[in-house]
């Protein structure tokens, strides 16, 4: 498996993470991002190469800093 998906794979497991502390379904925690419920599906099993955007709205829905998303690398 080549670096990225490595990468990838590893963001949708701490993204996972921080949604299920929260106590949110993938339904809910796509509404929050405004992002597609498939496609957040995609993102937490590391399908889905995430844009500047779509990370932002991912540390707001979950009402972190950004960085915090990327703390356990």
């Amino acid at each position: 498996m080549p670096s990225h998906a490595k990468a990838q794979v590893k963001f949708g497991q701490i993204i996972r993470q921080l949604r299920l502390k929260r106590g949110l379904s993938q339904e809910d925690m796509a509404a929050l991002a405004g992002i597609h419920r498939n496609y957040w599906s995609g993102i937490e099993r590391g399908e889905r190469n995430l844009s500047l955007s779509k990370i932002l709205a991912i540390a707001a829905a979950l009402q972190i800093k950004p960085a915090k998303l990327f703390a356990k690398f």
